[in-house]
């Protein structure tokens, strides 16, 4: 579903990634695992079109991104991938279910579609009774998945999440866990996540290695 071919990506004389061939298919919870400074978050943040490469192709779907201009890119962006990040990044002075909406909205949504299926997700991920809820009211665990709520409000072929446990105890994080294996079992849902966690990478479909720019 998503390949690249040799991408590179430098920040001035340093070259983070050296040429990164990788497959990723449709269903599959891969985790891409390696040293700080590996180029795992670049590798990330090309992959879903945050970052543009130095040189090579990313295909997704078929589609070969690079060939998008700025807005086809943000529209494509918006449709096919979600986010979660470390620190949950919601905007706090909106509540749960706002914060959920924003994606569908940008999508160009109706409202009350948008609100439906927000409820939906918060519905499914027991999170019913903090719709109305703002950040600050939240615990660690229940920011965490009001962001995979948001990230799953527009139905992307993708999952990015970088380090989304490392901010979490452990049962935080052991639930959160077991949530993105259930939202691949029960909505096919394709996860490619970058991380420090070695419970959670061995229990992966598949580990990508990166050291020193390359997949090893």
């Amino acid at each position: 579903m998503i390949r690249t071919e040799k991408i590179t990506k430098s920040f001035g004389a340093l070259q983070v990634l050296k040429g990164i061939d990788l497959c990723i298919g449709k269903s599959e919870i891969v985790a891409i695992v390696g040293p700080s400074g590996a180029g795992k978050t670049t590798l990330l943040q090309i992959i879903g079109t945050l970052d543009s490469a130095d040189s090579g192709q990313l295909i997704f779907g078929g589609l070969a991104v690079n060939s998008l201009n700025d807005k086809e890119l943000a529209a494509f962006r918006n449709r096919n991938i979600g986010f979660i990040f470390q620190f949950h990044q919601l905007l706090p002075e909106f509540t749960a279910l706002e914060n959920v909406m924003i994606p569908a909205l940008i999508g160009k949504e109706k409202p009350q579609t948008a609100e439906k299926r927000a409820k939906e997700i918060l519905d499914f991920l027991k999170l019913t009774d903090r719709l109305n809820h703002k950040p600050a009211e939240l615990s660690g665990g229940e920011k965490q998945r009001v962001a995979v709520a948001r990230a799953l409000i527009n139905n992307p072929a993708v999952i990015l999440a970088d380090e989304p446990s490392g901010s979490l105890d452990t049962q935080n994080k052991e639930e959160l866990h077991s949530l993105f294996f259930e939202l691949r079992d029960r909505m096919n849902q394709t996860f490619v996540i970058v991380t420090h966690d070695e419970h959670l990478a061995r229990h992966t479909d598949r580990i990508i290695h990166l050291k020193d720019g390359l997949v090893i």
